[in-house]
């Protein structure tokens, strides 16, 4: 049969063009659309030949060739799958002209970034016409297994396209590119370079399932070396958990992370059914430096049939799992998917639900299958995880399982909020605790006096985020979490039985001091008020229950958000001399000015005492200096 020419549709010319010059950002992808292409043509060649007996196929050696003619500048892809008869190329490769190409071209112009309308091609089964970004002529010959006569598909993307019977045709397809002038500029590399295509196959083909061979080219008069296998196929995901060694598992995780020691832990998730995928994830042994920082690259690494799609594909887990590593290999996503498109797919949504379910089980049977494991995760990865307490409702109830906290209950061992339930007193209604910058720094606070004194166990939260979370969490199992530096705190029903008669008799003794005090220090505080729990320190500043912390004030000026400054209430110890002393000065009328004096040395201590910072610590210093001079 004679060739026979025919014409692109005028949407489908405009479409080339689009495709040519505008879609792709990173031409690079051309050879990972055909070779995908190429591994899909295998695939069916084996699943057919299973099928049919009578298939006259050779399946003995299924593969992809890559070969470069640098004199010619051509570059062919070739395998000897499926094929494709007369009929099917001008129906298959012409999906062009007829899949959607008006909707297609509708979305494309109102995609607003690259991203967005690089996602869009796949959808509509034109992969294949990646090639023209960097060709100026395709030429494409197939033949169907068990069919004797091939077909020569050839076009220069310019409106028309050749079809041509041809009998010399092998088994497979065999695409070959007219490779344009290289420019580096335009991001278009110089694809004639054997190690431009090995960088490109190893980055986005090296899991798949078929070998991929580069046929060297044979200088004169030799004899032409054997292929080389650019690509592993080692695609560890896989294969069942008996088949691969932890060795391999190791080195895939330094493969894909950079960390050069050995995971703390292998999770592996196969889920099939409706929406197929299986996962390899690993959770590091340490974090990394900057796991904290705006800029750190998240993500799992995302493969469609063993095709490499994306490199942190940060819609497959929430963002305090950003530490997992892994690779998730979907079987029924596009391969050109976006992060906009991904962001929506409720298969994605899905998957995400599932992997986060399948990390955080991981971690609870970690601990109590290995409890040092997991110290060491909880070491490493704690405060990021609780950052899922604040925003993932749907799995809090699993975080707070997880979770284990710095407690009085002991210096070395953390505990969890069910232990800390188990060891609660009788009559106590609260899980109690206090966050601060150190384990010490909380130890030595005087809000913890009155605790400690009485054996009341609190947890001691040291991570920033703590400040957040235990406002969004507020009770476990019916039990609030309250702050000991928030609100008034009544110990004495955990024992003291004349706390009621004595609190009344102190508030008629110390009215007047606190009264005065308000009026001196207004302005710093909204109230001064007598201390349940201090026994050591004479003062301490408290929130009020429903007040910002000043860490939690810092945090939101820190990012940008401008809150007001809330004022906070100090709290006397009625039983300590300095104050006993301060209200007998107050009371007999003494120098006022050295009573005013010495209330705000003692505001100034209490917030000191906190961590914090004196109103005007030049002003602190110069009273403390008088008061000193005067006892010499």
């Amino acid at each position: 049969m004679s060739t026979e020419t025919f014409e692109f549709q005028v949407e489908a010319r405009q479409l080339l063009q689009l495709m040519i010059h505008s879609v792709y950002s990173n031409k690079d992808v051309f050879l990972r659309e055909l070779v995908s292409n190429a591994s899909d043509a295998l695939d069916k060649l084996r699943l057919e030949s299973l099928r049919d007996d009578t298939l006259d196929a050779d399946v003995s050696d299924l593969h992809i060739e890559i070969e470069i003619d640098k004199d010619a500048r051509t570059l062919t892809v070739r395998d000897n799958g499926i094929g494709m008869s007369y009929d099917e190329v001008g129906r298959l490769i012409g999906t062009i002209a007829n899949s959607g190409t008006a909707t297609f071209l509708q979305e494309l112009r109102e995609a607003k970034d690259a991203g967005g309308a690089e996602g869009l091609i796949g959808q509509f089964g034109v992969g294949f016409y990646a090639g023209f970004m960097v060709a100026d002529e395709v030429t494409l010959v197939t033949r169907r297994a068990g069919e004797t006569q091939g077909t020569r598909w050839t076009s220069r993307g310019e409106g028309t396209y050749t079809l041509e019977r041809a009998d010399d045709a092998p088994q497979g397809t065999a695409v070959t590119l007219h490779l344009k002038p290289a420019d580096p500029e335009n991001q278009l590399h110089d694809y004639s370079a054997a190690w431009q295509i090995k960088e490109i196959v190893k980055r986005y083909s090296d899991f798949i399932t078929w070998p991929i061979r580069l046929v060297p080219e044979a200088s004169d008069g030799e004899a032409a070396p054997e292929p080389e296998t650019l690509n592993s196929m080692k695609a560890l995901w896989a294969r069942s958990r008996e088949e691969v060694s932890d060795d391999e598992y190791h080195e895939l995780y330094k493969h894909i992370s950079h960390d050069w020691r050995e995971p703390l832990e292998t999770i592996r998730l196969q889920a099939e059914g409706t929406f197929e995928y299986q996962a390899l994830l690993f959770v590091p042994s340490h974090a990394p430096h900057d796991l904290f920082t705006q800029g750190y690259q998240r993500g799992v690494q995302l493969y469609v049939k063993r095709v490499f799609i994306m490199d942190d594909c940060e819609a497959l887990l929430p963002p305090y799992l950003r530490f997992v590593k892994g690779v998730v290999d979907a079987q029924d996503l596009s391969l050109n998917v976006s992060r906009e498109i991904l962001q929506q797919d409720r298969h994605i949504r899905m998957m995400q639900r599932r992997l986060t379910k399948k990390v955080l089980s991981t971690v609870k049977d970690l601990m109590t299958s290995a409890p040092d494991r997991y110290t060491t995760f909880w070491r490493e990865f704690g405060a990021v995880l609780k950052e899922g307490l604040v925003t993932d409702s749907e799995n809090r109830d699993a975080l707070l399982a997880v979770s284990s906290f710095a407690s009085t209950n002991g210096d070395e061992e953390p505990t969890t909020l069910k232990q800390y339930m188990e060891r609660m007193k009788d009559g106590q209604d609260d899980i109690y605790y206090l966050t601060g910058e150190s384990r010490q720094s909380i130890e030595n606070s005087p809000h913890m006096e009155a605790f400690r004194a009485k054996g009341l166990e609190v947890l001691l939260l040291t991570d920033g985020v703590d400040e957040v979370w235990v406002d969004a969490v507020g009770e476990y199992e019916g039990k609030r979490l309250r702050s000991v530096a928030k609100g008034e705190i009544d110990l004495g029903a955990q024992g003291d039985e004349q706390a009621d008669a004595e609190r009344e008799k102190q508030s008629e003794e110390f009215a007047g001091l606190l009264g005065w005090m308000k009026e001196q220090l207004d302005g710093d505080i909204k109230e001064v008020r007598l201390s349940s729990r201090l026994t050591v320190s004479p003062a301490c500043v408290v929130s009020d229950a429903n007040d910002l912390t000043p860490a939690l004030e810092n945090m939101y000026r820190a990012m940008g958000q401008e809150v007001p400054r809330t004022q906070r209430i100090l709290e006397l110890n009625p039983d300590h001399l300095l104050v006993k002393s301060l209200n007998q000065s107050y009371k007999e009328g003494g120098d006022r000015a050295r009573v005013a004096e010495t209330a705000e040395l003692l505001h100034a201590l209490a917030v000191l005492a906190e961590g914090g910072q004196p109103k005007e610590p030049a002003r602190f210093v110069k009273l403390v200096a008088d008061r000193l001079e005067r006892t010499l």
